[in-house]
Order: C-alpha cells, then sequence, then structure tokens
C-alpha cells in the first residue's frame, strides 16, 4: 500500500488517466463480449466472426503508423479527449441494426472505430510516462493493466447479460456512455508535453523515421518482433473463443461472458502483485517469463476438452493466465518506454501497432478459413505455442543485467 500511495497520491493526472482506461475499456469489453457473440449466432459462421475482426484490423494496418506521427505532433491529452468523442458517435449507426440483414452496419462502425483508435493509443502509450516518475514507471503500467483487467472483468460478464436483453443497440448505447465520461475525465489532465514544432507535418517523412527507430535499437526489435508473433495468437483467440466456447465446450452467451471474464480475475490478482513487487524484477523477466507462463497455461485451457467438456476448468485455468499477463502488460510497456524518448514514443508505438494488426490480419484470415476445415481446436491452440515461444525470445535476446537505452534518434 505504501508503494501505491507514494504513486498515486500526489498524482492526479496519473489518476485520471487510470480512470478514464477503466470506464472506457470497461465499455469496449461490454461491446467486444456482446458482439462477438451475437454475430456468431445469427450467422453461425466462423468466418462471420472473422469478417467482424477484419473490418477492425484493416484501418489499424493501414493508420497506426500516421497516427503515431500525429500523437508526437498534437496535444496527447487533446486527442485523447476527442478521439472519445468521436468514437462514441461512431456508435450511434448500431441503433439501426435490429437483424442479420443489416449486419454491413456492424462492419462499417467497427471500421470507424479502428480507424479512430490507433490515435488513442498511442497518445496514451506517449503520456503515461510523461506524468509518471521513472522510478515509478513499472508500478504506474502495471495499474494500467490492473485496470484494464478490471474492465474486462466487469465489461465481460456484463456483455452476454446486456446482449441477451438488449441486444447490439443497448450495447452502443452503453459503449458510448463510457466514451463520453473517459473523455470528461482526461480533458481534466494537466500535464502538456512539449509536442513537435507548430507547421504543415511531413507525415512520411515522419512515419519513415518512426519506424527506422522502431528498428535500430535491440529492445526496439524485440518489441517489434514480439507484437508480430502473438499477433497472430491473439487473432486466433479474437476469432475462435467464441465458437471454442459454443461448440467445443457447449457453453451459452452468459458461459461465454464469464469464462472471459475469469482472466480479469486473475489479472487483478496478478495486477496487485505486480504493483506490489513489480519494481524488484526486471522489466525483461516480467516481459519474458509473463508471456512463457501464459503460453502454458493457454495450451493446457485448449487441450483439456480432448478430455472433458466441463466449463469450469476453462473458468479457472483462463483466470491463472491472467497473473501472468499482468506482469507481461507492466514489462513490455516498460521496456518500450524506457527504448524511446519522448519526442518519438508516440511513432514507434504506432510502428508497433501497424505490425501487431498486420499480424492480426494474417491470423484472422487463417482462423476463419482453417477452422471450417480443420476444426477450431487444432488451429485455437496456436495461439498458445506462439506466446510461449515470444516469451523465450524475449529472454534470449534481451540482455539480462544492462539496462535499456533509449534507441538512437534517426528522425530528421
Amino acid at each position: 500500500m505504501g508503494r501505491l500511495r507514494a504513486v498515486l497520491g500526489g498524482n492526479r493526472d496519473l489518476r485520471l488517466l487510470l480512470a478514464a482506461n477503466l470506464v472506457s475499456q470497461t465499455g469496449d469489453w461490454i461491446l467486444r463480449t456482446g458482439m462477438a457473440y451475437q454475430i456468431y449466432v445469427l450467422t453461425g459462421s466462423t468466418l462471420a466472426s472473422a469478417g467482424a475482426v477484419l473490418a477492425s484490423l484493416v484501418p489499424t494496418v493501414a493508420l497506426s503508423s500516421v497516427a503515431g506521427v500525429y500523437a508526437d505532433r498534437w496535444d496527447r491529452r487533446r486527442t485523447m479527449a476527442v478521439t472519445n468523442l468521436l468514437m462514441a458517435a461512431a456508435l450511434l449507426p448500431l441503433l439501426a441494426v435490429q437483424d442479420a440483414g443489416r449486419a454491413w452496419i456492424v462492419y462499417a462502425v467497427i471500421a470507424a472505430q479502428s480507424c479512430l483508435a490507433p490515435f488513442f493509443t498511442s497518445s496514451e502509450a506517449a503520456l503515461v510516462p510523461s506524468v509518471t516518475p521513472a522510478d515509478h514507471l513499472v508500478t504506474a503500467n502495471s495499474l494500467n493493466a490492473q485496470a484494464r483487467d478490471v474492465a474486462r472483468l466487469v465489461g465481460a460478464a456484463l456483455g452476454g447479460v446486456i446482449a441477451g436483453f438488449g441486444g447490439i443497440a443497448l450495447l452502443s448505447v452503453v459503449d458510448a456512455a463510457t466514451f463520453l465520461l473517459a473523455a470528461g475525465l482526461i480533458a481534466g489532465v494537466r500535464a502538456r508535453p512539449a509536442t513537435a514544432k507548430a507547421g504543415r507535418p511531413h507525415v512520411l517523412r515522419e512515419w519513415a523515421a518512426g519506424l527506422r527507430i522502431a528498428t535500430h535499437g535491440r529492445a526496439l526489435r524485440v518489441f517489434l518482433a514480439f507484437a508480430l508473433i502473438t499477433g497472430v495468437g491473439e487473432a486466433i483467440i479474437g476469432t475462435l473463443a467464441a465458437p471454442f466456447v459454443r461448440d467445443v465446450l457447449g457453453g451459452d452467451a452468459r458461459a461465454y461472458g464469464l469464462i472471459m471474464a475469469s482472466q480479469a480475475i486473475g489479472g487483478i490478482a496478478g495486477g496487485v502483485l505486480a504493483t506490489a513487487t513489480g519494481h524488484r524484477f526486471t522489466p525483461r523477466a516480467m516481459y519474458g517469463w509473463g508471456a512463457v507462463i501464459f503460453g502454458a497455461l493457454d495450451l493446457t485451457l485448449f487441450l483439456y476438452p480432448l478430455f472433458t467438456r466441463a466449463l469450469w476448468p476453462a473458468a479457472v485455468l483462463i483466470a491463472l493466465a491472467g497473473i501472468p499477463v499482468a506482469f507481461l502488460v507492466a514489462g513490455s510497456m516498460t521496456v518500450f518506454q524506457q527504448a524511446t524518448e519522448d519526442r518519438h514514443r508516440g511513432r514507434v508505438y504506432g510502428a508497433m501497432l501497424a505490425v501487431d494488426g498486420a499480424a492480426m490480419l494474417l491470423g484472422t484470415i487463417a482462423a476463419g478459413t482453417l477452422a471450417d476445415r480443420i476444426g477450431i481446436l487444432p488451429v485455437i491452440t496456436v495461439q498458445g505455442v506462439v506466446y510461449a515461444g515470444a516469451g523465450v525470445l524475449v529472454l534470449l535476446a534481451l540482455p539480462r543485467d544492462t539496462p535499456v537505452r533509449p534507441a538512437v534518434a534517426l528522425a530528421a
């Protein structure tokens, strides 16, 4: 508790950022959980589920690097607040979706949200170190990860229930409300980190400079490689989680929501541990071992249905998996933040989002097509394998004791 008071006690800006992320991401999980199950129930096709994921990935690949350039030029606080307002407005067309014949509206809204999201995420990743002292950075990232886990717990549990009572329309209203509240919280942040000089941005040149910086230092190359490898796994689980619960485990919408929320229970416990003890470990150890343990638990989760279709082991295993995820997220973000300078941080994170989005695009296409041909279990198991392998890469490639240093600035 002493560590927590030291980090949050006099840091109003960090408290507001954490609260905004908690509120906004709770709404995201409500919409994501309910929408994924609704689409699969309406169509009964993994390809349709993959279509929703694809609608979110194409804009991410196309715009993330560009969004990172603007995150380094614009007021990051204002960018995050305005993005939340625009994302709330973009949800309104979902109110017109009444049946499967209007599924195209769902895909259009998902695409619009995905065009806006990179501006928020790049700005947020770059802003956190600006409002947090260096010796509190691991703890701040742990708290941010814990906020995401609480959001998953609350949002995923509510998503299935809200979908059952009010369908897509109610899901969209609730999510819009969370975006509006998050925008208000972010507007209260006082920090104004220095931005690039005014004038017309040279987007292509600054975009290319961001890519060069992202591939220059060892730590950032590992960060990008990790995103590339695990992006495939994330796309597979995003596409096949609902089919796994429904067709492999025999669960319904409520079971799906509760199972997905169970990981957050472990994540909250992991977040508490990471917040209290993370400063005692190197970011490398949290990053690498978190991924290895998470991958091993996921493999167990996806393989146990070969012996039983009971639902409770899924809830237990996915809850346990949340613990290493908390350390993984805090460690990876700290490695990234320590390896970048503030004036380039948005561009580098945008490049990572683009790489992750491209990997998820490939993984989604593979999951949507292969699951119908060879079955859900053989495909979804890949997620555990890639995480364990990526964790080993981190442990082997990053130095054990040498502190991470910012990459040499290559931008003009």
